[in-house]
């Protein structure tokens, strides 16, 4: 039922709007960037509503309910981060005229090496990102239907495969900027019925909490994930043929996909490793993230991996190129944290709900899930139904207009920046890199949506971040120091993400910078691109490429080309920012 009514015409209209694309659609360029004449409204709002992912929809109430009000610094940061796009990357990115980050990385450098490193940084964020959107749509599928896994995962890859194949990025550009609101509206009208609905009661047990210490009611709980439980004294608890069983006092480890149904009155086991929903830490301001006993340092962790990745994601800058030029790319960037800034005010309120409502989510490992969770606890009518429809066919949306975008940027890495070939090979290349995904996303259920995507965020601030700021601001800037600083950068965050999924648990400080490395990731990505483009002498073409990134196109200039060497007719503007750009590269 809630297949379709909720998901079924969502993706009818995405694929309606891939279809209108293809008549628009000959050339790489308009596949591509959509021959650069997307409006500033019409952009914002798709770059919202492709940024606006599983991570923000559900990640963050999740976040909330698991980890505590803390959480809240995600959006701050995934907000700030287009501050300073604004200011430093959106009209100069614009005005390169490249296609890809990859194209832009060659264009300024001269550098073939450095834009075949760039693409594969490219599809290893788009592979952290790209996983948990399509995790995300089978969990939630599963959440709210009998339907297995599996089918979200598949649902949302064919989807989003053939939208693109058809139409590319004006498809895409169309789909997201449609979803952005649709997602606005599915996500507010849902909240203000919460608050209204759940009484006077629940609301204030939101702003007071305490912490989960008792069932008060038989409460299933279907373990996404495997865990220890700390039992603190002996339950008899049901499984999901009825039958009983006693769980000692004790550690007691629990197999994913098992489901156990607690008793009225009894006491709420712990989580080896986790801090139960409304303690004290709940209540801190402040994110201790693996529960390390530093709240301040991973705080300031995620807010800089937040903050210098956005301004680095590969699918998010490819969104500025679309613009007709350096002056729509900044209204578009401007326009989006206004966007930004009306959706985050709202996902604290499912996550203050989600813990007083549905704190058994945190046993699960589910929390991903509170948001379209909570409508059933609240109304087991139509209109809960209804709620959760509306809320499942937000989420999707939200999956689907980032897994655009994601899939995008891999297939032009791919097709574009490795392996050169035309709109046949785009194509194709879609559809297979949407089947690596979905192969990918299978065993992924039990990794948190938000670690994934955050790491895509370090890996892009430890990587694109220095590559951009240096590349669009220090006209010394070298071949050898751009590849040396993306390297070192790479290998650093992707080499702190291995160390924490394979090797043993860490503590303390040093858990909080492997687990979430831009700390001393970035500020050493930066360091080295600088030392190395010290030791060497910039081509004599630089400043003619620095001068085409900060002044003004020449007016109807719609450049495809990424080569910056060959331009140098560029056009005189008398503001104090140009002036200042002349005195920088000069």
């Amino acid at each position: 039922m809630i297949i379709a009514f909720a998901i079924a015409p969502l993706v009818l209209v995405t694929l309606l709007i891939g279809v209108r694309g293809v008549a628009a659609m000959r050339t790489t360029s308009d596949f591509l960037v959509a021959s650069r004449q997307v409006s500033p409204l019409v952009n914002s709002a798709a770059v919202s509503g492709e940024y606006l992912s599983a991570a923000s929809f559900l990640g963050v109430a999740g976040l909330v309910v698991k980890d505590g009000v803390g959480a809240l610094w995600y959006p701050v940061g995934f907000t700030a981060g287009y501050i300073a796009m604004l200011v430093l990357v959106a009209a100069p990115m614009r005005r390169s005229g490249a296609l890809t980050v990859p194209d832009f990385a060659e264009g300024r450098l001269a550098s073939p090496a450095l834009r075949r490193l760039a693409a594969v940084v490219v599809l290893v964020i788009g592979g952290l990102y790209l996983v948990p959107q399509f995790r995300t749509a089978g969990l939630v599928l599963s959440e709210v239907s009998s339907t297995p896994y599996w089918v979200g995962v598949v649902i949302a890859g064919a989807a989003v495969s053939i939208t693109l194949a058809l139409g590319g990025m004006r498809a895409a550009t169309y789909v997201q900027a449609f979803q952005f609101f649709l997602k606005l509206c599915l996500f507010i009208v849902p909240a203000v019925w919460l608050m209204l609905q759940v009484g006077p009661a629940v609301r204030d047990q939101a702003v007071h909490p305490v912490e989960f210490t008792t069932f008060p009611r038989d409460t299933p709980v279907v373990f996404r994930v495997p865990v220890v439980l700390d039992v603190r004294e002996p339950v008899t608890v049901r499984d999901n043929r009825g039958h009983p069983s006693l769980l000692p006092a004790g550690p007691q480890p629990v197999a994913a996909g098992q489901s156990l149904v607690f008793p009225a009155g009894s006491a709420v086991p712990r989580v080896r490793g986790e801090s139960p929903p409304g303690g004290p830490g709940w209540q801190r301001p402040l994110l201790d993230l693996r529960q390390a006993g530093h709240p301040l340092l991973g705080t300031w962790a995620v807010l800089m991996a937040t903050m210098l990745g956005t301004m680095g994601l590969p699918h998010v800058l490819v969104r500025f190129n679309t613009s007709p030029d350096g002056r729509s790319a900044r209204r578009t960037a401007a326009l989006t944290v206004g966007l930004l800034g009306i959706f985050y005010l709202f996902p604290g309120i499912y996550g203050v709900l989600g813990r007083v409502l549905v704190p058994q989510l945190y046993l699960a490992g589910a929390t991903d899930t509170a948001v379209v969770a909570l409508p059933a606890q609240v109304n087991q009518g139509w209109a809960g139904t209804l709620f959760t429809g509306l809320l499942t066919s937000g989420a999707f949306a939200a999956f689907l207009a980032t897994s655009l975008g994601l899939l995008l940027v891999v297939s032009g890495a791919i097709s574009h920046d490795l392996l050169p070939g035309g709109l046949a090979r785009l194509r194709a290349t879609v559809v297979v890199a949407a089947v690596a995904v979905v192969l990918l996303a299978l065993p992924a259920a039990g990794i948190d949506v938000s670690t994934l995507v955050t790491w895509a965020f370090a890996v892009a601030a430890s990587t694109f971040s220095p590559l951009l700021v240096l590349g669009i601001w220090w006209r010394r800037l070298t071949p050898a120091g751009a590849l040396a600083g993306m390297s070192v950068g790479l290998l650093a965050s992707a080499g702190a993400i291995a160390v924490t999924l394979f090797a043993p648990p860490l503590h303390g400080a040093a858990a909080i910078l492997v687990a979430q490395p831009a700390p001393w990731s970035v500020p050493l990505a930066f360091a080295t691109m600088l030392l190395v483009s010290l030791r060497g002498r910039p081509p004599a073409w630089s400043w003619a490429a620095m001068l085409r990134l900060h002044l003004d196109e020449p007016p109807g200039a719609t450049r495809d080309r990424s080569d910056l060497r060959h331009s140098t007719r560029v056009r005189r503007r008398s503001s104090a920012v140009r002036r200042a750009a002349r005195r920088l590269v000069g």
